[in-house]
């Protein structure tokens, strides 16, 4: 079968797509940017990619007739903390406006769960792109999934930032809601399963694990995975705007994603019943055991995917292609080179920079830059990287964006995230034995030359010793 996936750079379509080609189907592939777009080589012969951007919809005319169905995992919470909602009904009626012309059987939107009577705007933008996709003249079918947990996943990313940092942890009242998480291993069973069954045509379903806990007993229970003792305590008087302040600080997550989440997590997410569960004969995992598989994941460096790779998780935009001729013109810059000892040595080191191997020289200063970004409402370095060696285009790497990666040629691109009065890219790159390493920063007025001029002193310190360790 032909399947369209829209999202498929994304935390869902990145785990469901070898699942879908392992299932024989043919996936054309919707992405923004085919530059941020990594799969293996063998996916090659079984999946089309193609360039849509769904607030876009003369581009929507990439997208072939001839499909059988269609995965629609699109979600702009990446717009303006005012106007995301409006830019979900856009998408989704430019969306089903042009499935409708083709050929496709079924639509299958991962939604989330609304039974509560007062829903979060960000909730209650996936029922209104629930309800644009009912409208349309192929059949539907909505999965609506709770908090998901899994390796890289926005929830579980923030669990494990709250439960590994505070020991003890004054929290808001709302942590005592009542939620259902499900694995994501549980999600994407019941994506696959629902593909082209007529059992679930038109149909809305909640999807969620054996488990109904509250926030609270889900940051003790991650605690007791790890054998961490953690105390809670909640109180009422924090705002949504003082609990939204508390995860971005906290954790990797962005204050605009802590902003939607702080007002989701004060609604509860319960299933009403679990049909689809003998429907689709799926037994759902505890979040015991979700949290394990989760745990053992990270031990083994095997992420598929992480939020922290979507652009939502911080000030990257537009396409990676804009930022790859890094400009030369009124420009300041701080080049190095160094002959290395062994190519294949200093090209691990490389693909390995930022995150918990850090950057090899003065890193409390670049953690002390991570927090001063975190303050001025930057990304900070709390991101990290969802591999521990592996780099591809796209990718976040601490307070960078990775642009470039080419292991063969041995040049590695990035771009900056940070709160910066101008633009920052920071190249490597191996020619003959030699390691080039170069900061190049474009200043925006004259407070971008203030800020080149101010920290040009500890530019020696640091990156004379970051291009020695490369190199040795």
């Amino acid at each position: 079968m032909k399947i369209l996936l829209t999202g498929a750079t994304g935390y869902i379509g990145k785990r469901i797509l070898p699942l879908l080609i392992e299932q024989g189907h043919y996936v054309v592939c919707c992405v923004r940017d085919k530059n941020r777009f990594y799969y293996p080589q063998e996916f090659e012969k079984n999946i089309k990619v193609i360039e849509v951007d769904f607030l876009n919809s003369e581009t929507l005319a990439s997208i072939p007739n001839d499909i059988d169905a269609a995965y629609y995992l699109i979600h702009s919470m990446s717009g303006t903390a005012t106007n995301y909602d409006e830019l979900e009904s856009i998408s989704a009626n430019y969306f089903i406006d042009k499935i409708n012309k083709t050929n496709a059987r079924q639509v299958i939107y991962l939604s989330g769960i609304v039974n509560d009577k007062s829903l979060s705007k960000h909730l209650s933008s996936r029922k209104a792109v629930e309800d644009i996709l009912k409208n349309g003249t192929i059949p539907t079918t909505t999965l609506r999934a709770g908090i998901i947990v899994g390796s890289g996943s926005a929830s579980f990313e923030i669990i494990r930032d709250l439960v590994n940092k505070l020991p003890i942890m004054i929290t808001p009242k709302w942590l005592n809601t009542k939620c259902q998480p499900i694995a994501i291993t549980d999600v994407l069973e019941f994506l696959t399963k629902s593909l082209l069954n007529p059992k679930t045509y038109n149909q809305s379903f909640d999807i969620g694990g054996p488990d109904i806990l509250t926030y609270k007993e889900m940051l003790l229970e991650f605690a007791k995975a790890k054998k961490l003792s953690r105390y809670i305590y909640t109180i009422p008087v924090m705002t949504p705007k003082l609990s939204s302040y508390w995860l971005y600080f906290v954790t990797s997550t962005s204050y605009k994603l802590a902003s939607a989440l702080v007002s989701s997590m004060k609604v509860e997410v319960v299933c009403k019943d679990n049909r689809i569960n003998s429907l689709l004969e799926v037994q759902p995992i505890t979040y015991k055991q979700a949290l394990e598989r989760a745990l053992i994941k990270i031990n083994e460096d095997a992420v598929v995917s992480s939020w922290k790779d979507s652009l939502i998780s911080g000030q990257f935009k537009g396409n990676v292609a804009n930022y790859l001729k890094i400009p030369k013109k009124n420009c300041f810059r701080d080049r190095r080179k160094k002959e290395i000892i062994n190519r294949e040595s200093t090209i691990e080191k490389i693909w390995s920079i930022g995150g918990q191997t850090g950057w090899y020289y003065g890193d409390w200063l670049w953690s002390l830059r991570g927090f001063i970004d975190k303050i001025f409402g930057g990304v900070g370095t709390r991101r990290g990287r969802t591999h521990k060696n592996e780099i591809h285009p796209g990718d976040a790497l601490d307070f960078w964006r990775v642009v470039y990666a080419n292991k063969e040629e041995g040049k590695l691109i990035l771009y900056a995230e940070m709160k910066l009065p101008g633009e920052a890219w920071l190249e490597f790159r191996i020619i003959n034995n030699v390691l080039y390493q170069a900061a190049t920063f474009r200043p925006k007025g004259i407070l971008g030359k203030l800020y080149w001029y101010s920290v040009l002193p500890f530019h020696g310190f640091i990156f004379n010793g970051m291009i020695k360790n490369l190199a040795s």
